[in-house]
């Protein structure tokens, strides 16, 4: 089973940059597709993007589509979300999540359809 931790968040300025990282440990890593979520404080885990157990496709959520970019490299067991043009908005505990559903190709924007998640990092974007 592969165990997700989240690194890579912080304070940054809106306008911003900052790269999340997920580290998996697991030697079937490339049989998952990831995702990143995000939580708000008081309201419910949003979906932020998905990748394939390939990265050959991709999903993202319209509040960061052409500002945000999920990555992979499965050779070091590592998912990425690159996000440039940071808004107050993006303030959010951000989650790593992995699932095996129809063999890392199936991508959803619910929470719960997702099986395994790390434990977050935190990101704060000021004004």
């Amino acid at each position: 089973q592969v165990q997700l931790v989240e690194s890579g968040g912080g304070l940054v300025q809106a306008g911003g940059s900052l790269r999340l990282s997920c580290s998996a440990s697991g030697r079937t890593f490339s049989r998952y597709a990831m995702a990143w979520f995000r939580q708000a404080a008081g309201v419910e885990r949003d979906f932020v993007a998905a990748i394939t157990w390939d990265g050959g496709r991709t999903i993202y959520a319209d509040s960061v589509k052409g500002r945000f970019l999920i990555s992979r490299d499965n050779a070091q067991n590592m998912v990425y979300l690159q996000m440039n043009n940071l808004k107050r908005g993006d303030t959010a505990v951000y989650y790593c999540a992995a699932d095996r559903g129809g063999g890392g190709t199936t991508l959803s924007k619910f929470y719960q359809m997702w099986g395994l998640w790390g434990q977050g990092t935190q990101v704060t974007v000021s004004s």
